[in-house]
Formats: structure tokens, C-alpha cells, sequence
């Protein structure tokens, strides 16, 4: 979960008379050495780890939960679009960085999603910070589940209206917060929590919402590609697709294996984005190679729904592998799997043994989340000899504790 906990990050001291003056502009920066060095007491130091271009080590860390990212149709759309649109957008999608490659995406992401319309925006946050931001004016209510992701967390901070904070999956706090406020109300929430991997209880919010007259924005970033019917994502499987009352965030860097973000919903709620969410009418659009990508990945999901499938077959043998093993792990609703580690330090570390060892996992530790675990991501391409060294590895390189 990642929204109480990501607001608590290490902050600069508060002021107080401080050392001697020095020479202008000579120690603007030094409190960042404080902020390092209490990072590092804590083991909290992140660092960029480039990967190599050809073959790695075995990929549980990534999001391609349909193994797109490198099919030769995607890969060549990109290109394709590069040579016929240029290397970038050039400008807003008000100005030049809307193509008919980009309109095609839109209709295509729309109809496959059930929904009206939808919005093409440069990366999955910047659609939640329009979306918040934008349907969130001065006088509204904005209710935010606990466990939210940042880019909603951030879409709340900036927000005109109010925002009430509810406990994790918990339909009922949702129709308290509803309850006592009179005017616009909006209820936002991930539709699968991205470290965790847990579904949130998508109709009985839809619910809440409509008993209040509240609109419910959901981010279906890690449903998308794996939930719902040939993989139209969370809504479609909660029967939520096209409701008007509903809008939903995705990225096409996920399951589609590309770049970028949509608004998918009412076609009154994607023209109000045209004309009031600053990150479409300020950012530059997204790269044609991206929409390129992105189209073609949606054409593949189309072609072969089976693929949804398999990536949730392939989380749920890694859980199991992995609660048989002994370790606490997460039972997935997608592709996401959570597996608990003792400390901080100790997450580190087990990430690194299972890095030397081939093997690619996420490592999430506070203050982005409240308990320090390794995150397994799942993809459609996992073999079952995969999965098995995987959950072997996991396992041997266990640190003590992470058992029982």
C-alpha cells in the first residue's frame, strides 16, 4: 500500500539558527547530505540498475504481464510509427502532438474497454493527475482509499476539493465519507494494489458511489491485459464497463508492453479533460512510436485473450510454490505477488542474493510501503520449469526470519 506511507519521507530539519554563514550560494545543498545519510542508517538507499539489452536473468520484476514489450509486432509498429510520424509528439496534443495514430489508439482502447471515449495522455501518472485534479474543484470531495498509488495520492494533493482518506478496501468508510458531504463527490481507488497485487472491491464501491450520487474513478493500471473478459481489465469483470457514472485510468506501459496513458469513460468527461486537465493541455504528447506500440500490443490481447489467463495461472503457481515453501505471500487477484521480508536490510539483500543468482525481483520497502517484502510480478510467458526456479530461489535464498 502505498498512500499513507508515501507521504512520510525523510524530510529536511526544521530550521533554527544554523551554522556560521557561509560563502553565497557555497552550502545551498548541504542538508542533503543529512538526508543521505539517514537514508543509509535506515536502508533505504535506492539506486538505477541498468539492464543489459539482450537476455537478463529471469524477469519477475517487470510489468510486462504479457510478455508484449519485445514481440516483434509491437517492436516493429514502434518503428514503423517513428519513420512515418518522427521520434517525438513535437508538441501538446493541442498543438501538433495529436496524429491519426493517436486517434486510432483512442478508439481502439475505448472499444475494447466498453467505455465512450477515451484520452491518450504521455505516461499513466499524468492521466490520474488530470483525471483527480480536474473532476476535483474547489467545494467536491475527493475519497481516496489508504492503499492508493502516489499518482493518485499526488492527483488528491493537488485538487482544488477536499480529500477524505479511508481505510484500505473498506466499501463501508467509503459510504460514511459519502454520507457527510452534500456537494460532487469523487471515490478513486487502484482497481489491483500494485504491491500487494489485492483487487479492490470495485461493485460494492460503484455502489457507495451511486447511493451518494459520487462519481468513482478507477486505476486499472495492473488490471488491464489480465482481468476481466480477454483481459479488458477490473471494471469489465465487475460489470462496471461503459457505466456512466465510472471512469478508469490505464497505462500502456504494462500490459501492453509500451508507454504512455489513457482515460477511458464518458465522452463528456474526456472533452472536459481536453479543455481543463493541465497535464494534457501542458505536456507534450505522447511519442508516436509509443501509440504505435501500444496499438499493436491491444491488437495482439485482441487476438489472443488466453494470454490474460495465463498470467494469472502463472501468479497463483508462484504463490503456491511459495506458501509451500514456508514464506508469507500475498494470494494474488491479478499478477502481482507480495512476499514479506523482516527488515528493510534484509529485503535488500535477499533482492540482491536472487539477482546474483539469475533472478529479477522487485524490492519495496518503507517509506513506499508499510512492511518491507520482494515483489513478484507474473507474465504470460513463464514456463512451468520457470516458476519452479523462481520459487526455488526465492526460497534458498530466504533470509532467516522471512519464515513462519
Amino acid at each position: 500500500m502505498l498512500h499513507e506511507y508515501s507521504a512520510q519521507l525523510p524530510s529536511r530539519p526544521a530550521a533554527g539558527p544554523g551554522p556560521a554563514p557561509r560563502e553565497p550560494g557555497g552550502g545551498a545543498f548541504d542538508w542533503l547530505d543529512g538526508a543521505a545519510e539517514r537514508r543509509r542508517a535506515a536502508g533505504l538507499v535506492r539506486t538505477l540498475r541498468p539492464r543489459p539489452p539482450g537476455p537478463g536473468p529471469l524477469d519477475l520484476a517487470s510489468n510486462d504481464y504479457l510478455g508484449l514489450a519485445r514481440h516483434p509486432e509491437v517492436v516493429t509498429a514502434a518503428a514503423d510509427a517513428a519513420h512515418t510520424w518522427g521520434a517525438g509528439a513535437t508538441g501538446s496534443r493541442l498543438v501538433t502532438g495529436s496524429t491519426a495514430l493517436h486517434a486510432r489508439l483512442e478508439a481502439e482502447l475505448a472499444a475494447f474497454c466498453g467505455a465512450e471515449a477515451a484520452l491518450v495522455f504521455a505516461s499513466g501518472y499524468a492521466a490520474n493527475l488530470a483525471v483527480v485534479t480536474a473532476l476535483a474543484d474547489r467545494g467536491s470531495l475527493v475519497v481516496s482509499d489508504a492503499g492508493n498509488h502516489a499518482s493518485l495520492i499526488d492527483g488528491c494533493r493537488l485538487a482544488r476539493g477536499g480529500t477524505a482518506v479511508v481505510p484500505h478496501a473498506d466499501a463501508g468508510a467509503v459510504r460514511s465519507a459519502l454520507a457527510g458531504h452534500a456537494g460532487p463527490a469523487l471515490v478513486v481507488t487502484d482497481a489491483v494494489f500494485s504491491v500487494d497485487g489485492d483487487l479492490a472491491p470495485l461493485a460494492e464501491l460503484a455502489a457507495a458511489c451511486r447511493a451518494h450520487g459520487a462519481a468513482l474513478l478507477v486505476d486499472d493500471a495492473h488490471g488491464l491485459g489480465v482481468l476481466g473478459p480477454g483481459g479488458r481489465g477490473a471494471p469489465a469483470a465487475a460489470g462496471l464497463a461503459g457505466a456512466p457514472d465510472v471512469v478508469t485510468t490505464v497505462t500502456l506501459s504494462k500490459s501492453l508492453g509500451s508507454q504512455g496513458g489513457a482515460v477511458l469513460g464518458p465522452a463528456r468527461v474526456v472533452e472536459h479533460l481536453v479543455n481543463a486537465a493541465r497535464t494534457f493541455i501542458f505536456d507534450t504528447g505522447l511519442a508516436p512510436a509509443a501509440a504505435g506500440a501500444a496499438l499493436a500490443a491491444l491488437r495482439v490481447l485482441r487476438r489472443e485473450p488466453e494470454r490474460a489467463a495465463r498470467a494469472r495461472r502463472a501468479a497463483t503457481a508462484l504463490f503456491r510454490g511459495l506458501t509451500d515453501a514456508g514464506l508469507t505471500a500475498t494470494r494474488p487477484d491479478a499478477a502481482v505477488v507480495s512476499v514479506r521480508a523482516p527488515s528493510a536490510e534484509a529485503a535488500v539483500a535477499w533482492a540482491e542474493r536472487c539477482r546474483a543468482a539469475g533472478l529479477a525481483v522487485g524490492c519495496f520497502r518503507p517509506p513506499s510501503v508499510p512492511d518491507p517484502r520482494l515483489r513478484l510480478t507474473a507474465n504470460a510467458t513463464l514456463t512451468a520449469e520457470r516458476i519452479a526456479r523462481a520459487v526455488a530461489e526465492v526460497a534458498r535464498t530466504a533470509p532467516p526470519g522471512a519464515r513462519g
